[in-house]
């Protein structure tokens, strides 16, 4: 896996040996960011952007942003056997003065109110996991959003998800086995 554009093109991020990790591949991350540029159905820019990256795991989404002139980026992940390679792709692609780690658990220990405002929030779940509403409500609830911003949702195509009522589904596409869902809060 390799950032796809902008300043760190081309450059290699690490991988977990591990199984439990699902990776964002390439062809998703490429197609996310191509909508988020070209699409006119919102209108956030990665460049000069804050974003948010939930379950962030070795960091692809994140770090694409930043290599595509992100303001800064937040990862947020508690998998102890990932954090490791987080922070090393993090260092190897010279990021260390624009990333936050926080190492906790999205669910249970990590109080969104403390975070700041976001322009592009990525969730990337595990797919087994079925609490992504209640993600979205404690999203809502913290306020954390800028004017204009998004949410992305990676998640399996097959996931019916029942999603908070002012979660507003601005597009969705289906790459492969994985589904992503852009939208934002009414």
């Amino acid at each position: 896996m390799r950032i796809i554009a902008g300043a760190s093109k081309g450059k290699k991020i690490l991988q977990p040996k591990d199984q439990l990790t699902r990776p964002l591949k390439d062809l998703t991350k490429e197609s996310i960011f191509n909508i988020i540029m070209h699409s006119n159905k919102f209108e956030t820019k990665i460049e000069g952007s804050k974003i948010l990256d939930l379950f962030s795991g070795v960091g692809s989404f994140g770090l694409e942003c930043l290599s595509r002139g992100a303001l800064n980026a937040v990862f947020i992940e508690s998998y102890k056997e990932v954090l490791d390679i987080l922070k090393k792709n993090i260092e190897n692609l010279n990021y260390v003065n624009s990333s936050t780690i926080i190492e906790q658990d999205i669910y249970d220990s990590l109080d969104f109110k403390t975070l700041k405002k976001f322009d592009i929030i990525f969730i990337d779940a595990p797919y087994k996991e079925k609490r992504v509403d209640m993600l979205l409500q404690k999203i809502f609830d913290a306020k954390i959003l800028n004017d204009k911003s998004i949410i992305i949702i990676h998640r399996h195509k097959k996931e019916n998800e029942n999603f908070i009522d002012n979660f507003n589904i601005i597009e969705e596409k289906i790459y492969g086995i994985s589904k992503v869902i852009f939208g934002n809060f009414l």
